[in-house]
């Protein structure tokens, strides 16, 4: 049989028509509005200054990127089976392109239908072939009583993955070590579905992109994953995993490599520097291989040199389709290369295992 391959990061395009299908009419006026102002914020500040590093891009590069994002398979459910069966994928784990919980709670009056509205969106998507489409439900967390309803609501779907936003500050909310969030979570552990946090441009960052001298934003573009540091320092010394011992937490898109860095310093800082963690009571990488897990697309150094420390168990592969560093429509060549000299048992975990296991599929 063919070597099992699982996308634990994919990209779905979800379009405000389809979230508006299953809005109440008398909603979509306020959907509009809400929506409309976060995507001009976008265009302002951070989107701004990712786009005009991309269109500096070389030609060609450009050109292979734009034929990807335009294929059918972005947005058609049958296109995209397709898509994976000519890649050798079996299943992936998507994430819609529209971080909606920057917006829904905006939606004057229908906050709650409209995040129900989302999600029936993307559960649309995943019926063509719930076995092999695993759409990850996005969980607001502006209301702690509608996100613990809504992965109530999801769960009884059949959902196998949750999406929560990567930094609560960003939306005026609380660090996730805050107790509001433990009747969330111990739902979310009672289900057994983990918790992605796919990275994306913190917006902090968009000051450094505006001071950024060269044409592709290169300066911030390497700091974006590993922003993430500072969200594996609220789940991890803040508490909440050893609260909630049973949590799975998947940062999508980090990039690995960094991490054993970070794992061996906030080792460090607790057993010969005298830093103390309250919060919890084992050394931070404990919790680190225990309750989180990392997506990576291509990445030599992490996979040939890093995962010893970070974790073979802790590490999945991805595709990330249809974005410009996809391995499709290559995959197997591309794993081939990447995974060679890599002890076959090891391979499987981190093509398949891990995500088996992780998304309880």
């Amino acid at each position: 049989m063919p070597e099992r391959l699982i996308s634990a990061d994919s990209h779905v395009k979800m379009t405000h028509e389809q979230v508006k299908h299953h809005l109440p009419a008398g909603l979509h006026a306020a959907y509009d509005e809400a929506s409309g102002s976060y995507e001009a914020t976008m265009r302002r500040g951070a989107g701004a200054a990712n786009r005009a590093g991309a269109t500096q891009r070389k030609d060609e590069r450009i050109a292979a990127s734009n034929a990807v994002f335009n294929r059918p398979s972005y947005w058609d459910p049958v296109e995209r089976l397709k898509d994976m069966d000519a890649d050798g994928v079996e299943v992936e784990v998507l994430y819609s392109e529209v971080s909606a919980f920057r917006y829904l709670s905006n939606v004057k009056g229908g906050f709650s239908e409209s995040v129900q509205a989302f999600n029936r969106a993307l559960h649309d998507f995943a019926q063509t072939d719930p076995k092999r489409l695993i759409v990850s439900y996005q969980i607001p967390i502006h209301d702690i009583d509608l996100a613990v309803a809504e992965v109530k609501r999801v769960a009884a779907l059949g959902a196998k993955s949750l999406q929560l936003p990567v930094f609560p500050s960003e939306l005026g909310q609380p660090d996730y070590y805050d107790r509001r969030y433990d009747p969330l979570f111990a739902l979310i552990e009672e289900t057994g579905l983990p918790i992605c946090c796919h990275i994306g441009l913190k917006t902090t960052l968009s000051e450094l992109a505006e001071r950024d001298p060269t044409p592709n934003k290169g300066i911030m573009v390497p700091v974006t994953p590993l922003m993430t540091a500072e969200a594996f320092g609220m789940w991890i010394m803040g508490g909440p995993l050893e609260r909630f011992p049973r949590l799975k937490v998947v940062f999508v898109e980090p990039g690995v490599a960094w991490v054993a860095w970070w794992l061996e310093t906030v080792d460090d800082m607790v057993k010969r520097q005298g830093y103390k963690f309250p919060e919890i009571k084992e050394l931070p990488s404990h919790y680190f291989h225990r309750n989180i897990y990392l997506t990576f697309i291509d990445e030599s150094l992490g996979l040939h040199r890093m995962r010893d420390v970070i974790g073979v168990d802790n590490i999945m592969w991805s595709t990330d389709f249809p974005h410009p560093v996809t391995s499709w429509p290559n995959s197997r060549k591309i794993v081939e290369d990447q995974f060679t000299g890599i002890p076959d048992d090891e391979r499987a975990r981190m093509l398949s295992g891990n995500a088996t296991r992780v998304w309880n599929l």
